[in-house]
Protein backbone atom coordinates (compact mmCIF):
# COMPACT_ATOMS: atom_id res chain seq x y z
CA UNK A 1 0.00 0.00 0.00
CA UNK A 2 2.24 3.04 -1.21
CA UNK A 3 0.61 6.44 -0.87
CA UNK A 4 1.86 9.89 -1.57
CA UNK A 5 0.70 12.79 0.82
CA UNK A 6 0.87 16.09 -1.21
CA UNK A 7 0.31 19.24 1.22
CA UNK A 8 -1.80 22.07 -0.92
CA UNK A 9 -1.89 25.47 0.58
CA UNK A 10 -2.49 29.19 -0.43
CA UNK A 11 -5.55 31.35 0.34
CA UNK A 12 -6.87 29.63 -2.80
CA UNK A 13 -6.65 26.34 -2.11
CA UNK A 14 -10.42 25.32 -1.07
CA UNK A 15 -11.84 27.18 -4.46
CA UNK A 16 -8.88 25.73 -6.57
CA UNK A 17 -10.21 22.60 -5.27
CA UNK A 18 -13.76 22.82 -5.69
CA UNK A 19 -13.76 23.74 -8.96
CA UNK A 20 -11.97 20.32 -9.55
CA UNK A 21 -12.69 17.30 -7.52
CA UNK A 22 -16.07 15.04 -7.63
CA UNK A 23 -16.75 15.93 -3.79
CA UNK A 24 -17.44 19.59 -1.25
CA UNK A 25 -14.24 20.43 0.14
CA UNK A 26 -15.68 24.17 1.09
CA UNK A 27 -16.42 22.92 4.97
CA UNK A 28 -14.10 23.48 7.49
CA UNK A 29 -14.42 20.36 8.93
CA UNK A 30 -11.76 17.96 10.43
CA UNK A 31 -13.09 14.39 8.80
CA UNK A 32 -11.94 12.61 5.60
CA UNK A 33 -13.07 13.42 2.26
CA UNK A 34 -13.24 10.83 -0.87
CA UNK A 35 -12.99 12.84 -4.09
CA UNK A 36 -11.84 12.23 -7.57
CA UNK A 37 -10.29 13.97 -10.30
CA UNK A 38 -11.97 13.04 -13.68
CA UNK A 39 -11.56 13.62 -17.61
CA UNK A 40 -13.51 16.50 -19.43
CA UNK A 41 -15.10 13.23 -20.52
CA UNK A 42 -16.86 12.36 -17.25
CA UNK A 43 -14.44 8.99 -17.03
CA UNK A 44 -11.83 8.20 -13.90
CA UNK A 45 -8.50 9.68 -13.80
CA UNK A 46 -7.32 9.26 -9.82
CA UNK A 47 -8.64 8.98 -6.31
CA UNK A 48 -7.53 10.19 -2.89
CA UNK A 49 -8.31 11.41 0.13
CA UNK A 50 -8.28 15.14 1.47
CA UNK A 51 -8.32 16.41 5.50
CA UNK A 52 -8.65 20.00 5.89
CA UNK A 53 -5.61 20.75 8.38
CA UNK A 54 -6.32 24.20 9.22
CA UNK A 55 -2.97 26.03 7.18
CA UNK A 56 -3.25 23.61 4.21
CA UNK A 57 -5.02 20.70 2.85
CA UNK A 58 -3.47 17.04 3.05
CA UNK A 59 -4.14 15.00 -0.61
CA UNK A 60 -3.59 11.01 0.08
CA UNK A 61 -3.55 9.25 -3.12
CA UNK A 62 -1.83 6.33 -4.51
CA UNK A 63 2.10 6.60 -5.03
CA UNK A 64 1.60 5.39 -9.42
CA UNK A 65 -1.11 7.88 -9.61
CA UNK A 66 0.83 10.62 -7.83
CA UNK A 67 3.19 12.34 -10.11
CA UNK A 68 0.16 12.27 -12.79
CA UNK A 69 -2.35 14.26 -10.58
CA UNK A 70 0.76 16.48 -9.30
CA UNK A 71 1.10 17.41 -12.93
CA UNK A 72 -2.59 18.05 -13.18
CA UNK A 73 -3.10 20.14 -10.51
CA UNK A 74 -0.02 22.32 -11.38
CA UNK A 75 -1.31 23.02 -14.72
CA UNK A 76 -4.49 23.57 -13.54
CA UNK A 77 -3.36 26.18 -10.97
CA UNK A 78 -2.22 28.81 -13.15
CA UNK A 79 -2.54 32.30 -11.47
CA UNK A 80 -4.52 30.95 -8.50
CA UNK A 81 -2.86 31.54 -4.22
CA UNK A 82 -1.81 27.72 -4.23
CA UNK A 83 1.04 25.90 -3.44
CA UNK A 84 1.89 21.94 -3.85
CA UNK A 85 4.65 20.55 -1.78
CA UNK A 86 5.76 17.29 0.08
CA UNK A 87 3.89 16.25 3.10
CA UNK A 88 6.50 15.42 5.82
CA UNK A 89 4.74 12.21 7.56
CA UNK A 90 2.62 9.50 6.46
CA UNK A 91 -0.59 7.15 6.84
CA UNK A 92 -1.54 4.09 8.93
CA UNK A 93 -4.84 2.19 8.28
CA UNK A 94 -6.72 0.35 10.87
CA UNK A 95 -9.92 -1.23 12.32
CA UNK A 96 -10.88 -1.73 15.57
CA UNK A 97 -9.62 0.76 18.77
CA UNK A 98 -9.06 4.16 16.70
CA UNK A 99 -5.57 6.43 18.23
CA UNK A 100 -6.20 9.58 18.84
CA UNK A 101 -6.00 11.73 16.20
CA UNK A 102 -7.55 9.55 13.76
CA UNK A 103 -10.41 9.73 11.01
CA UNK A 104 -13.05 7.46 9.81
CA UNK A 105 -12.62 6.05 5.92
CA UNK A 106 -15.45 8.07 4.55
CA UNK A 107 -16.11 4.92 2.07
CA UNK A 108 -17.52 2.13 4.27
CA UNK A 109 -17.56 1.97 7.79
CA UNK A 110 -15.98 -1.71 7.54
CA UNK A 111 -12.66 0.47 6.33
CA UNK A 112 -11.82 1.53 9.43
CA UNK A 113 -9.50 4.49 10.03
CA UNK A 114 -6.42 6.45 8.81
CA UNK A 115 -3.86 8.82 10.67
CA UNK A 116 -1.69 11.09 8.97
CA UNK A 117 1.47 11.93 11.28
CA UNK A 118 5.60 10.85 11.15
CA UNK A 119 6.62 7.55 10.44
CA UNK A 120 5.96 5.13 7.31
CA UNK A 121 3.05 4.13 5.63
CA UNK A 122 1.32 0.84 7.38
CA UNK A 123 -1.62 -0.30 7.24
CA UNK A 124 -2.59 -3.39 9.94
CA UNK A 125 -1.16 -6.63 8.78
CA UNK A 126 -3.49 -8.40 10.83
CA UNK A 127 -6.29 -7.14 9.08
CA UNK A 128 -7.00 -9.06 4.89
CA UNK A 129 -7.71 -5.46 3.89
CA UNK A 130 -8.32 -7.64 0.12
CA UNK A 131 -11.32 -9.98 2.15
CA UNK A 132 -12.81 -6.18 3.39
CA UNK A 133 -12.86 -4.69 0.39
CA UNK A 134 -14.11 -7.29 -1.44
CA UNK A 135 -16.95 -7.75 1.39
CA UNK A 136 -18.24 -4.59 0.38
CA UNK A 137 -17.35 -3.78 -2.84
CA UNK A 138 -14.88 -1.33 -2.52
CA UNK A 139 -12.62 -0.40 -6.08
CA UNK A 140 -8.99 0.29 -5.32
CA UNK A 141 -7.05 2.61 -7.79
CA UNK A 142 -5.08 0.71 -10.34
CA UNK A 143 -7.16 -2.26 -9.85
CA UNK A 144 -11.12 -1.90 -10.49
CA UNK A 145 -10.82 1.65 -11.14
CA UNK A 146 -8.65 2.25 -14.39
CA UNK A 147 -7.69 5.71 -15.31
CA UNK A 148 -9.62 6.71 -18.40
CA UNK A 149 -12.01 4.19 -18.51
CA UNK A 150 -13.48 3.90 -15.24
CA UNK A 151 -17.26 5.57 -14.17
CA UNK A 152 -17.58 6.76 -11.25
CA UNK A 153 -21.62 5.88 -10.74
CA UNK A 154 -20.37 2.22 -12.33
CA UNK A 155 -17.63 2.15 -9.36
CA UNK A 156 -20.75 2.66 -7.11
CA UNK A 157 -19.01 6.28 -6.06
CA UNK A 158 -22.05 7.28 -4.66
CA UNK A 159 -22.18 4.88 -2.12
CA UNK A 160 -18.82 5.48 -1.09
CA UNK A 161 -19.25 8.84 -0.56
CA UNK A 162 -17.19 10.39 -2.92
CA UNK A 163 -19.58 12.86 -5.49
CA UNK A 164 -21.58 15.23 -4.29
CA UNK A 165 -24.53 16.19 -6.75
CA UNK A 166 -25.55 19.73 -4.85
CA UNK A 167 -21.56 21.38 -5.32
CA UNK A 168 -21.69 22.51 -8.61
CA UNK A 169 -19.57 22.49 -11.25
CA UNK A 170 -16.12 20.34 -11.60
CA UNK A 171 -14.47 18.61 -14.43
CA UNK A 172 -16.31 15.89 -15.82
CA UNK A 173 -19.76 16.78 -14.09
CA UNK A 174 -21.86 17.14 -16.94
CA UNK A 175 -21.33 13.55 -17.35
CA UNK A 176 -21.55 12.53 -14.38
CA UNK A 177 -24.73 14.27 -13.88
CA UNK A 178 -26.26 13.20 -17.07
CA UNK A 179 -25.71 9.21 -16.17
CA UNK A 180 -27.57 10.24 -12.57
CA UNK A 181 -30.64 11.84 -13.79
CA UNK A 182 -31.23 11.13 -17.67
CA UNK A 183 -29.95 6.90 -17.72
CA UNK A 184 -30.24 3.51 -15.68
CA UNK A 185 -26.79 1.98 -14.91
CA UNK A 186 -26.57 -1.21 -17.05
CA UNK A 187 -23.34 -1.77 -15.49
CA UNK A 188 -21.37 -2.18 -12.76
CA UNK A 189 -19.29 -3.48 -10.01
CA UNK A 190 -20.69 -6.43 -7.70
CA UNK A 191 -19.96 -8.80 -5.19
CA UNK A 192 -19.52 -12.42 -6.68
CA UNK A 193 -19.23 -15.98 -5.33
CA UNK A 194 -16.30 -17.49 -7.13
CA UNK A 195 -14.90 -21.39 -7.03
CA UNK A 196 -10.99 -20.48 -7.14
CA UNK A 197 -8.89 -17.71 -8.68
CA UNK A 198 -8.14 -16.39 -11.69
CA UNK A 199 -5.96 -13.40 -13.17
CA UNK A 200 -7.35 -9.65 -12.06
CA UNK A 201 -9.38 -8.78 -15.61
CA UNK A 202 -10.52 -12.29 -16.91
CA UNK A 203 -13.24 -12.30 -18.86
CA UNK A 204 -16.85 -13.77 -17.39
CA UNK A 205 -18.84 -15.51 -19.88
CA UNK A 206 -22.26 -17.08 -19.96
CA UNK A 207 -23.28 -19.01 -23.04
CA UNK A 208 -20.53 -17.91 -24.37
CA UNK A 209 -20.86 -14.26 -24.35
CA UNK A 210 -18.76 -12.23 -22.35
CA UNK A 211 -20.47 -10.55 -19.33
CA UNK A 212 -18.34 -8.93 -17.13
CA UNK A 213 -14.54 -8.76 -15.95
CA UNK A 214 -13.30 -10.59 -12.50
CA UNK A 215 -10.82 -8.19 -10.49
CA UNK A 216 -9.83 -8.31 -6.77
CA UNK A 217 -10.68 -12.30 -5.38
CA UNK A 218 -10.79 -13.59 -1.82
CA UNK A 219 -11.89 -16.51 0.17
CA UNK A 220 -13.59 -17.63 -2.57
CA UNK A 221 -15.43 -14.05 -3.40
CA UNK A 222 -14.39 -11.59 -5.98
CA UNK A 223 -15.50 -7.98 -6.92
CA UNK A 224 -16.55 -8.37 -10.37
CA UNK A 225 -17.67 -5.72 -13.14
CA UNK A 226 -21.12 -6.65 -14.69
CA UNK A 227 -23.39 -6.09 -17.15
CA UNK A 228 -27.01 -6.95 -14.98
CA UNK A 229 -28.74 -7.65 -17.60
CA UNK A 230 -26.67 -10.64 -19.01
CA UNK A 231 -24.81 -11.86 -15.81
CA UNK A 232 -27.08 -14.90 -15.34
CA UNK A 233 -27.20 -18.21 -14.96
CA UNK A 234 -24.25 -20.96 -15.42
CA UNK A 235 -20.89 -17.92 -16.09
CA UNK A 236 -17.08 -18.81 -15.50
CA UNK A 237 -14.00 -17.14 -15.75
CA UNK A 238 -11.28 -19.08 -17.43
CA UNK A 239 -13.63 -22.57 -16.61
CA UNK A 240 -13.79 -21.49 -12.94
CA UNK A 241 -17.71 -21.08 -11.99
CA UNK A 242 -18.85 -17.35 -10.99
CA UNK A 243 -21.93 -17.13 -9.62
CA UNK A 244 -24.27 -13.57 -8.89
CA UNK A 245 -27.15 -13.47 -6.97
CA UNK A 246 -28.69 -10.37 -7.91
CA UNK A 247 -27.79 -8.18 -5.20
CA UNK A 248 -26.38 -4.83 -6.01
CA UNK A 249 -23.92 -3.22 -3.52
Amino acid sequence: MDRRIIEIGGADRHSFLQNLVTNDVSAEDDGLVYAALLTPQGKYLVDFFLVNRGDGILLDVAEPLADDLLRRLTMYKLRADVTLGAFDGQVRLGIGDVPDGALDDPRHATLGWRLYGAGETLADPSVDWDATRVAACIPESGIELIPNETYLLEAGFERLNGINFRKGCYVGQEVVARMKHKTELRKGYVTVEIDGTVPIGTDITAEGKTVGQVYTQSGGRAIAYIRYDRAMGEMVADDVAVRWDGTKP
